[in-house]
């Protein structure tokens, strides 16, 4: 008798290239080490899945805002069921489904179409798109070394992004921060810059 081992399924939007990753793990695998589901079209993103035992961590990549969200739930949620969702905490967009197979797929294309439609929108929405991508990955890098906060001490905030420029506004106080995203000088300002501060606002102000 042929024993056929069951499966959970994982699905993404690859935030580099736009293109729907759906993979499929065993649920032996899951449970026994760390898994990693790279973006077969051009390897630049990767969907990562870490358990304790009790516990499932990840790491997925969003094809909404273009970053890493980090994830846990229990090892019933992931493993029983017809499976999850993960929303991107920027758009407040379902970014990661995981589960049962052809429920995997049909939401992934869903998204896949969502993203394309957004992105498509965002290439007509610029004073010039490549400074403001240029400036997006710019802020991405700070964000990720640290590198912006609020005078206020937070470092939890939030981006609101504009025709000509970008808007970083402190979640903690609702101090704001506009970055001008449209020429070579607004970028060489930028990459110029070690650190960015947010001025915090104070009460009643």
């Amino acid at each position: 008798m042929l024993f056929m081992e069951e499966t959970r399924s994982f699905g993404y939007v690859c935030p580099k290239c736009g293109k729907a990753v759906v993979a499929r793990r065993s649920k032996f695998a899951l449970s026994a080490a760390a898994v990693r589901m790279e973006c077969p079209k051009c390897g630049e993103s990767a969907l990562e899945v870490q358990t304790d035992g009790v516990r499932f961590r990840l790491w997925v990549p969003c094809g909404l805002c273009g970053g890493v969200h980090q994830a846990e739930c229990s090892a019933q949620e992931l493993l029983e069921g017809r499976g999850i969702a993960l929303a991107c905490p920027e758009t407040k967009q379902l970014c990661c489904y995981a589960g049962e197979e052809s429920q995997v797929m049909a939401r992934t294309e869903e998204l896949a179409i969502r993203v394309d439609k957004e992105r498509s929108e965002q290439r007509e929405a610029f004073t010039d798109n490549v400074i403001m991508y240029e400036v997006l990955s710019e802020l991405k890098d700070m964000a990720g070394r640290g590198s912006v906060r609020c005078a206020c001490g937070s470092k939890d905030y939030g981006i609101r992004i504009h025709r000509d420029a970008v808007d970083l506004t402190c979640r903690a106080c609702g101090g704001k921060l506009r970055l001008p995203a449209a020429t070579d000088e607004d970028l060489d300002q930028l990459c110029c810059r070690m650190t960015l501060e947010i001025p915090g606002r104070k009460d009643g102000v």
